[in-house]
């Protein structure tokens, strides 16, 4: 492909991604592959250009933009060499017209802008919020331990104790290491979220939204397989996707529970007052993860926050029920907005007296209300709240 089919095709792609954010549709790097699996005749090298200015564009675009060109003209504003492109020679773009429009910059449509910042996200950490992510892996403490396991590539150790950062695109899943369930790839902020719950050897520990695993497996390591873990999800099809890394990992102790919606109480009946620790890793806008998704800020709206809100307000009170006295509750958004994080656990204390919250001791993170919140800005993670609730 030439630099200008290039840029082209990731105009192609990007009118995809635009049309599946406004239907709520793909996400946007399964279109991408599913784009290049009917493109043969492109290599790895046009595929890793085309990703780069697919992602680069989405970056770019505050609101959700008009058109993939709408995307791309921005970027061309802000990049000559990429404005050259559009000569309309051979597949390459039309020339840009006199009266075009570019799609506007910022970090989000103007409504979750002004939610960031009444959080108090400040511009600098907002921007952090769309750099690339890097790649971290936890150590399967079940397996291995961080100062002697042997990588292709050593690391960067993090503040989580068995975590590691490598650079972006190292294919960790071809490493023998992986293969046979010594690592895991896992944020080292979701791994700082972990040590929150402090699941110990022995205890009865529930994962409440345990989705395919990745705190569940974290929480079997710090139990070394002995207790109870229970993963709970009301997604058949993510749940099922944890007893293979189960296997993988070592950790024969994960019992696993389908919930059903507005439900979840009945079917965790038999555990009322008897857990050691819940772990909520609550479903939420995932405002911190714009690193990894940087299309999913177009997808939010009002209402789906709402949504989610109402979501988390109920399963903090389901989890409740569940702890025994000197038993502990842990909840987690990958959010940085009040409206999932700090307001949510002054709601719950106001609903339950008889609770207190204990702030988490986690070597990063700063203050937010009841809790801490974790961003990339400040700690080099996606973003994160979490807050540990014990009963009095």
């Amino acid at each position: 492909m030439t630099p200008g089919a290039r840029v082209q095709a990731a105009i192609e792609v990007l009118d995809l991604i635009v049309a599946a954010a406004r239907a709520r549709g793909a996400p946007a790097d399964r279109i991408l592959a599913d784009w290049f699996r009917t493109r043969r005749f492109a290599g790895s090298k046009d595929r890793r250009a085309v990703r780069e200015l697919v992602y680069r564009a989405i970056r770019a675009c505050g609101e959700v933009p008009a058109s993939g060109r709408a995307a791309m003209l921005l970027i061309a504003r802000q990049d000559p060499a990429v404005a050259a492109l559009f000569d309309g020679l051979g597949h390459g773009p039309a020339p840009i017209g006199a009266d075009e429009v570019p799609a506007a910059p910022g970090t989000a449509p103007a409504w979750l802008e002004a939610a960031l910042a009444q959080s108090g996200i400040e511009p600098a950490a907002m921007a952090a919020l769309l750099a690339r992510a890097p790649l971290d892996i936890r150590v399967n403490a079940l397996k291995a331990d961080r100062a002697g396991i042997d990588l292709p590539v050593p690391g960067e150790p993090l503040a989580a104790p068995q975590g590691l950062r490598l650079p972006p695109d190292t294919a960790v899943e071809q490493w023998p290491a992986y293969q046979q369930g010594q690592i895991e790839v896992q944020d080292g902020g979701s791994q700082l979220t972990c040590l929150a719950v402090a699941a110990a050897p022995g205890e009865t520990v529930v994962d409440l939204c345990a989705g395919a695993g990745g705190k569940t497996l974290a929480l079997a390591a710090g139990m070394a397989n002995r207790g109870r873990l229970i993963a709970c999800d009301v997604d058949r099809a993510r749940l099922a996707r944890l007893a293979p890394r189960a296997e993988r990992a070592g950790a024969v102790q994960i019992e696993e529970r389908l919930l059903n919606p507005q439900r979840e109480a009945e079917a965790l009946a038999d555990l009322a007052g008897q857990v050691d620790a819940v772990l909520i890793d609550a479903p939420c806008s995932g405002t911190g993860t714009w690193r990894r998704n940087p299309e999913a800020r177009w997808r939010l709206t009002p209402t789906e926050l709402d949504r989610l809100a109402a979501i988390q307000s109920r399963l903090l009170d389901v989890a409740a029920a569940l702890v025994k006295p000197g038993g502990r509750l842990v909840y987690v958004t990958c959010s940085l907005l009040d409206a999932e994080g700090a307001d949510q656990i002054a709601a719950f204390l106001a609903r339950h007296p008889g609770w207190r919250a204990a702030a988490p001791q986690l070597g990063a993170g700063r203050p937010r209300g009841a809790g801490l919140r974790l961003d990339p800005s400040h700690d080099g993670t996606d973003g994160f709240f979490v807050a540990r609730l014990e009963p009095l």
